[in-house]
């Protein structure tokens, strides 16, 4: 199972939010490189960078510190948020990222999904389900959609996503541990790899959700505030 230490970036901060409330902002660290190259010292190999600004559609704010990581990190990085279009996509491909995810697309504009899918490769693109309550939300979690986390993700299956980051956003931020119930369901409805997302605090969860046979582990405040050790879950 892979481990895929977390940078969320706003307004050119490294931070951390509780539940996707970006009022719950708290810097967690002075400067993403210097954490992303640190997580590199523990043994990761993956960055997951998340725009925050660019999930609320301010594209652009921070730019150049996400190319900084991307380039200089030595760290194979995915990159999310805010990604809305074919050309963002495949800039950040261009740019060195190994994997950009779509969230809001996956609802909102599935034909988006599948070019990526086609032109960029199954390899080079992951969908990011986030739900609260089972249903999936989107526009940095500002709006519901009204459908089922396992429909999206069968969705998904059938135009060729090979990746699917999971979140219950009710976990997210909380270190109370992730949803196994609602992760197992779905690694046994789709095919896919799935990377779970959100609640993880210690290494019991990670030993946890790789009993349940996932492809990876999104790792962030459980990091920055020292409840799991990179190195040991590594």
């Amino acid at each position: 199972m892979v481990i895929l230490p977390a940078i969320d970036l706003y307004n050119g901060n490294c931070v951390r939010l509780y539940q996707g409330d970006y009022s719950t902002s708290s810097k967690v660290a002075e400067d993403a490189l210097q954490a992303a190259l640190a997580f590199k010292e523990s043994g990761a190999e993956w960055l997951h960078l998340v725009d925050l600004n660019g999930a609320k559609g301010e594209a652009g704010v921070n730019a150049k510190i996400i190319e900084n990581l991307i380039k200089d990190s030595g760290l194979f990085v995915e990159i999310g948020g805010g990604i809305r279009d074919f050309e963002a996509a495949k800039r950040y491909i261009g740019m060195g990222a190994k994997r950009v995810i779509l969230g809001s697309a996956a609802v909102k504009e599935p034909a988006l999904v599948q070019r990526c899918v086609n032109e960029l490769s199954p390899d080079a693109v992951a969908v990011g389900i986030d739900a609260k309550d089972g249903l999936v939300s989107t526009d940095g979690w500002l709006k519901g959609s009204g459908i089922h986390f396992i429909e999206l993700a069968k969705r998904m299956e059938e135009m060729g996503v090979r990746y699917i980051i999971f979140t219950d956003i009710s976990r997210d931020g909380t270190l109370s541990g992730p949803n196994l119930e609602m992760l197992k369901e779905l690694s046994q409805s789709v095919k896919c790899d799935i990377i779970a997302s959100g609640g993880i605090r210690n290494i019991d969860d990670i030993s946890a959700l790789k009993g349940l046979g996932l492809y990876g582990a999104i790792c962030g405040k459980s990091i920055y505030s020292g409840t799991l050790d990179l190195k040991q879950a590594i």
